[in-house]
């Protein structure tokens, strides 16, 4: 004979989905193995998890009623073959989770100590905490974060049911506004857009630029910074280098002294947007990686010693 879900919630079948929702939760609190320590508890608290699961769901009810424990586990006839026979999946905690939107409700829920349940009773509220921030990651390219641009992100948060008690999960689109010159670290906070709970006050979600790699630049603060490959020649006669920028121009930039090594070429107000005043830019550093030939021949190296006043 298969177990009476009804009596291991103390109910009888003419109870209403909210009989069901008060008893759980008078239950489930009683014998939670957080708040609850003596011998045959824990398997108490996983036999009123296992009945909630079942009577709570209209579908899996209305077959127990039917067909008993046997048939919902088993599987029954119907129009197209036989449904999946249920089974619990052990975890009487994650049950308890999703039925009050939170881990621990003791610590934020209760102030007093029922007799009837233990600690957490069902007579009243304590004072609610809210949750600590959920932070994540914003990766922004370069290009994003010179012009500024809208990011669009989807968070799947925990929301409440009408009746207080219950939850599910529902997705929400974000919007975020992203200014020209935010540097990495700069933080965009969401209040209260995390999980919701009876007992809790959501989390606010944090999201944190983060710089993408970039193919030509490196960024410094407000500066840029360009490795320029030129020949050892070049870089001893002058050249110019073409520089692309982040807002598609292509700057030519003469280098007159000689590029010795840890040579730099500043550019002003070339490089990213400052986000308190954007029409201010930062700069363009130009660094420079100098091409060494792989071999001289006799002529090349007599001539490059008369250049340089080196002795024969």
């Amino acid at each position: 004979m298969g177990q009476d879900y009804y009596a291991v919630l103390g109910l009888t079948r003419k109870v209403t989905d909210a009989d069901i929702k008060k008893s759980y939760r008078k239950l489930s609190l009683k014998f939670h193995p957080d708040k609850n320590q003596e011998p045959g508890a824990d398997l108490r608290f996983k036999q009123v998890s296992e009945a909630y699961d079942v009577l709570s769901d209209p579908k899996k009810r209305a077959i127990y009623d039917q067909f008993g424990e046997e048939g919902l586990k088993g599987g029954v006839p119907e129009k197209d073959g036989w449904t999946v026979g249920y089974t619990f999946h052990g975890d009487a905690v994650r049950v308890f989770r999703e039925f009050f939107g939170g881990d621990n409700p003791f610590a934020e829920l209760f102030d007093s100590y029922d007799p009837e349940v233990g600690f957490g009773g069902i007579h009243g509220r304590g004072r609610r905490k809210q949750d600590p921030p959920i932070e994540r990651e914003l990766y922004l390219t370069l290009e994003e974060v010179y012009k500024g641009c809208v990011k669009k992100m989807k968070i799947s948060r925990r929301v409440m049911n009408e009746d207080g008690h219950t939850s599910n999960i529902r997705d929400k689109i974000l919007t975020i506004n992203v200014k020209p010159g935010w540097r990495a670290g700069t933080k965009i906070t969401f209040p209260k857009e995390g999980d919701q709970g009876p007992n809790n006050i959501p989390a606010d979600i944090v999201f944190i630029v983060k710089d993408k790699p970039h193919p030509v630049f490196k960024r410094d603060n407000d500066n840029l910074i360009y490795t320029a490959t030129v020949p050892l020649g070049k870089a001893l006669t002058g050249c110019v280098v073409d520089v692309p920028t982040l807002d598609g121009r292509l700057i030519s930039i003469p280098i007159n002294d000689i590029v010795k090594p840890g040579y730099q070429k500043v550019v002003p107000t070339e490089g990213m947007p400052i986000s308190k005043d954007p029409n201010t830019r930062g700069d363009l550093i130009i660094q420079f990686n100098i091409e060494f030939p792989n071999q001289l021949n006799p002529e090349q190296k007599r001539m490059l010693k008369e250049a340089l006043l080196l002795p024969p």
